[in-house]
């Protein structure tokens, strides 16, 4: 079940990071999907080290951490997929 909501979390993550994000973005929804678990990571990683991972109640603080990092990771995820779709597209020409 843990997976399953990993999923979920950064599916959701994911899209609204790239709803945040202007411009036109090139990832596909699995990648996004990905961004987004790792952005939850990262964030999850962050508010623990600043000392809110834990609080009564909803983690708002946590889940604020973790559109942050999905926000940063998709948009780099992004450019990264741009760079090598890009490379793959001009060979092939």
């Amino acid at each position: 079940m843990g997976w399953l909501w990993a999923i979920i979390v950064g599916f959701v993550l994911g899209l609204i990071a790239k709803a945040i994000i202007p411009g036109k973005q090139h990832s596909p929804l699995w990648l996004t999907t990905i961004f987004g678990m790792l952005g939850a990571i990262a964030g999850n990683a962050i508010a623990r080290g600043v000392g809110v991972d834990e609080t009564s109640g909803i983690d708002w603080s946590r889940h604020a951490f973790q559109l942050v990092a999905a926000i940063i990771i998709v948009f780099l995820g992004d450019m990264l997929y741009a760079a090598t779709l890009g490379k793959r597209k001009a060979q092939r020409t």
